[in-house]
């Protein structure tokens, strides 16, 4: 037996929650409704301005497994925290949710855990403001690679190729999954990612086995405003394309069969998360041996659970979700 089903590799950020006012965040400098990057001294300055603080262990992929761990998949995290308070909880409640974080908390005098605070306004804008800290450090050395290549599913995060070490890690992973007799896949994460490495991505989706993206970051990958188009020449490249398409549902590629997954239209309060949890729902057909089409399916599911809610991850039990539809 594999030692995981699935292992995913990303940010490793704490979400810290925080009920506030329009004056608030005039008072604060905080652009209401949009996600900002912030350096070291602003973060921890917001961050102790928060009141009431509420913390979950958060980050795009991470958020993947934990579902996918919810569901009663063996799963595994790799992410880099430095062993301060932050960086022990989100460890503790990672493992605490059902998935093993798999490296250690960094003792060194590094930077800070990774936190994105995120001031919720009385209408329900969500105003986030992200200190990226050491995850976005994480490197080879990260890769416990004897736990990656006994894995049976590996699932990286495209906002980590923005560093070097990054990209690194990802190869060092992928090669250790595929040599194992695994498969390796990739979320691309982020259109302004794809822009930023479109050549390494391009090579990269050769070299893996499956890669998730939505229809923004398939035509940034491709450079046309064509999606059929940029769906294949995908195809072309890798094995398995997924590609979501919001309200129009999700398409599925595999040798040269295309599988259109239709959804039906529902009001979304918060589509944080909506990709995370789509990926949640097609890995898990994925690891338990169902056909694409079904795949496809789980993955609207749990992605139409989780934007009907404030908050990335589901509150529902996706597993009574996929047996109601019949899956």
């Amino acid at each position: 037996m594999s030692a995981y089903q699935v292992v995913g590799i990303g940010n490793a950020i704490v979400d810290v929650i925080s009920q506030s006012n329009d004056s608030f965040l005039e008072l604060m400098g905080i652009q209401k409704g949009i996600m900002q990057l912030v350096e070291r001294d602003r973060g921890e300055l917001l961050y102790g301005a928060m009141e009431n603080r509420i913390q979950t262990p958060g980050g795009s992929v991470a958020n993947t497994i934990a579902g996918l761990g919810k569901l009663g998949l063996s799963t595994g995290f790799i992410g880099r925290v430095r062993a301060d308070g932050l960086g022990i909880f989100y460890a503790e409640a990672t493992a605490k949710g059902g998935t093993d974080f798999l490296n250690p908390a960094v003792e060194s005098d590094a930077s800070p855990t990774s936190r994105s605070m995120i001031f919720v306004s009385p209408d329900g804008e969500r105003s986030m403001n992200t200190y990226l800290g050491i995850s976005a450090d994480l490197g080879p050395d990260d890769v416990p690679q004897a736990l990656v290549s006994e894995s049976e599913i590996l699932f990286l995060e495209g906002y980590l190729f923005d560093k070097p070490a990054g990209k690194q890690a990802f190869k060092t992973a992928a090669q250790a999954c595929k040599n194992g007799g695994g498969t390796a896949g990739i979320s691309l994460s982020d259109p302004f990612c794809v822009d930023r490495h479109r050549d390494d991505f391009r090579t990269l989706v050769t070299e893996l086995d499956y890669v998730i993206g939505n229809h923004e970051e398939w035509q940034s990958l491709y450079q046309t405003e064509d999606l059929n188009s940029a769906l294949q020449q995908a195809a072309q490249d890798c094995g398995l394309v997924v590609c979501t398409r919001g309200a129009a549902g999700a398409t599925v590629i595999a040798a040269e069969n295309r599988i259109d997954i239709p959804v039906k239209s529902i009001t979304a309060i918060d589509s944080t998360g909506a990709g995370d949890q789509f990926a949640t729902g097609f890995l898990f057909g994925l690891a338990t041996g169902k056909d694409l089409k079904t795949c496809g399916r789980m993955g609207c599911i749990a992605a139409s659970e989780v934007i009907g809610h404030l908050g990335p991850r589901p509150q529902a039990d996706i597993a009574q979700l996929f047996t109601a539809a019949g899956l």
